[in-house]
């Protein structure tokens, strides 16, 4: 993780036994140093996140079912009627189908309990399967593009009141499941699937306008070019999740989590701090913050008051629950370089 000095007890699986929690609080370190890590609330702090899971799950389940069940009708109705814009949405749903198979899955592994080789336990797993949909999205959309340009250059003939009946089908379901997506906690995972199912309600959509521009007008043209808008909506939706999800990826600092507003607002509030540094803040998901950082504080006293101090502005100002705070009498006693 994003922090130059070594300690594995920075490795926390919350309500699970790990070997680095032999030392309490406060330990006495080498340098005059205290390493101590947040574990206040712990036992209660995540039966939301547990909670939240099982939801995610639900959802995810019912709406891989619907999605995976219209997809093979749409795919016979784009096959017999010629329709662009009903196989462009027919592999949007199969894709649609695979991504939420995947969140259902990361959703799932997230749950299960940390070990000693994945001593964070398996939440990165949902962001992940956020990053791989993200890119999902760009791909068909890129093929999509593709295709329409090739139709508008040999435009082909298309059925458009069997494009009208299966687009109506499709966006029934494509609204059933948005429904089960959209009700409730919302995380990266989540909304990753749901960019899918959006997509692909948009892509029922535009089937409809098409198949309904064919049978009134015998417009043509109306199918790939309708494709094609769908598609470049589809990439806004694939690159927004692709970058939060590989922000997270790469340990960024979440939303309203920098050095400058935690140390900042630590420094304000507790008396006894006389700086805050070395600070890193990232995320194991969207809704999962954890921050290091050193204290040096201004006398040798009350140090396990100000710690619980600096872990209590942490969680009612910032939302962390994780954290790794080392105290120290000098800044960067001991550690010379690596603190810098």
């Amino acid at each position: 993780m994003p922090h130059d000095h070594a300690h594995a007890d920075d490795a926390h699986d919350h309500g699970h036994d790990h070997g680095h929690e032999r030392a309490a609080p406060g330990t006495q370190q080498a340098g005059g140093q205290r390493h101590a890590h947040d574990h206040d609330g712990h036992g209660h702090a995540h039966g939301p996140h547990l909670h939240g899971a099982g939801a995610s799950e639900r959802k995810l389940f019912w709406a891989l079912w619907l999605t995976a069940g219209f997809m093979l009708a749409e795919t016979a109705g784009g096959i017999i009627s010629g329709s662009l814009a009903l196989l462009a949405d027919a592999a949007h749903m199969l894709t649609d189908a695979a991504a939420l198979a995947m969140a259902f899955a990361a959703v799932r592994a997230a749950r299960r309990p940390a070990t000693l080789a994945m001593s964070y336990g398996h939440h990165r797993w949902q962001v992940l399967a956020a990053f791989v949909n993200g890119l999902g999205l760009l791909a068909l959309a890129l093929w999509i593009l593709v295709e329409a340009g090739l139709r508008l250059w040999q435009p082909v003939d298309v059925q458009g009141r069997m494009v009208v009946v299966v687009a109506v089908l499709g966006l029934l379901v494509n609204l059933a499941a948005f429904a089960v997506l959209s009700g409730g906690e919302q995380n990266l995972n989540v909304r990753g699937a749901l960019a899918h199912v959006i997509g692909d309600l948009l892509g029922s959509v535009a089937a409809l306008l098409a198949g309904g521009l064919i049978w009134w007008r015998g417009w043509m043209a109306a199918d790939p070019l309708l494709s094609a808008l769908v598609a470049l909506l589809m990439v806004r939706s694939g690159l927004a999740i692709a970058r939060q999800s590989a922000h997270v990826l790469l340990e960024g600092a979440p939303d309203g989590l920098d050095e400058r507003s935690i140390a900042t607002a630590l420094e304000a509030e507790i008396a006894a701090v006389a700086s805050i540094h070395h600070v890193h803040a990232w995320s194991l998901s969207d809704d999962r913050p954890i921050v290091t950082l050193h204290a040096t504080l201004r006398d040798d006293g009350g140090r396990d008051a100000v710690l619980q101090a600096i872990q209590r502005v942490l969680q009612e100002r910032f939302g962390i629950t994780h954290s790794t705070i080392q105290i120290e009498e000098t800044a960067c006693a001991g550690s010379g370089a690596v603190c810098r």
